[in-house]
């Protein structure tokens, strides 16, 4: 679909949505996608990109640390991992939605980038920060605490990026149109 026309038709379906009673702008949200940004948006928005992220990461760590993979290799999986989950989220949400598989993966590519990039640095930070987390195996408790207490600080992180980004049009909201 040409650029001018998606507007065209997101402007005339937003329009349409506004003018029913009870169907304005959601609490918290502007008109239009580039006017601010909703905190509860940004924050589903983070939550859906942290879901994929967390499989990913997870699984890479528990791949990495069970084949007895040096802290390089492991972070490098868990990474990758990260980034095809995250995006195979929101690529599966909008082919539901009808969309060609071409279109699908620009479409998740620029909505998710940056949002699991920051995620990513944010939680990876925090492990290799935490003494002893990148040496502790599946069994220890250090390994889940400084897991999952990075993936809380990246979401608490990464929720005002992606407030910014949406409010601009960008990142997550490019997916809006398609759920």
């Amino acid at each position: 679909m040409e650029h001018g026309t998606h507007h065209h038709t997101a402007a005339h379906e937003h329009a349409a949505h506004d003018a029913h009673p009870g169907h304005g702008p959601h609490a918290g949200e502007s008109g239009g996608h580039h006017g601010g940004a909703s905190w509860s948006m940004a924050a589903k928005a983070t939550l859906h990109c942290l879901t994929g992220c967390a499989i990913g990461e997870i699984l890479g760590m528990v791949i990495g640390t069970a084949l007895l993979w040096g802290n390089v290799e492991t972070m490098a999986l868990a990474i990758a991992l990260a980034f095809l989950f995250g995006y195979s989220f929101t690529l599966f949400a909008v082919r539901r939605a009808g969309l060609d598989l071409r279109t699908a993966v620009k479409i998740a590519l620029a909505a998710d980038t940056v949002s699991i990039a920051v995620m990513e640095l944010v939680d990876n930070g925090i492990i290799a920060l935490v003494p002893g987390a990148m040496d502790a195996h599946l069994s220890d408790g250090l390994f889940w605490g400084a897991l999952l207490g990075g993936f809380a600080v990246a979401f608490l992180i990464t929720t005002p990026v992606n407030k910014w980004m949406i409010g601009r049009g960008k990142g997550h909201a490019v997916v809006h149109a398609y759920h």
